[in-house]
């Protein structure tokens, strides 16, 4: 049977597409593959870790990758998680099916550290729900 490959993008992947892909690998199980890269790498955002850490996903073993990394693999479905990585892709040869949702940027939140933490939060739960659907529609 063949892989799944999928990819999730983002500008520094550091936030939005390390929940992702923490998310996209709880719901896909054994159906797929899941990589996030970055058109740069800001490495990952501790505050990502821990608001994953709250809802029992472990990605501090994740690691911020740069899309030339993956140029060989060959992906089913690329999914970008900010407007800034779709619009900056770099030209990515592949005949994936595309797929894009802007989420907010939480590591551009602003306020107390509890303000900072509810942003996380809330973009994490759009990011879950992004990913439970997705994996219910494509997999």
């Amino acid at each position: 049977m063949e892989t799944t490959n999928i990819l999730v993008l983002c500008t520094g992947n550091s936030c939005r597409s390390q929940i992702a892909e923490g998310y996209l690998r709880h719901f896909a199980g054994n159906k797929a593959v899941i990589y996030s890269a970055g058109i740069e790498t800001h490495g990952v955002n501790p505050k990502a870790v821990s608001i994953m850490k709250e809802d029992g996903i472990d990605i501090s073993n994740h690691t911020s990758n740069h899309i030339d990394e993956y140029r060989d693999i060959d992906f089913k479905f690329v999914i970008t998680v900010c407007d800034h990585a779709r619009e900056s892709c770099p030209f990515f040869p592949t005949n994936a099916q595309m797929f894009h949702h802007n989420f907010p940027d939480p590591a551009k939140a602003v306020g107390s550290d509890a303000e900072i933490e509810a942003e996380f939060r809330e973009v994490r739960d759009m990011v879950k729900e992004y990913c439970r659907e997705f994996v219910g529609e494509y997999l």
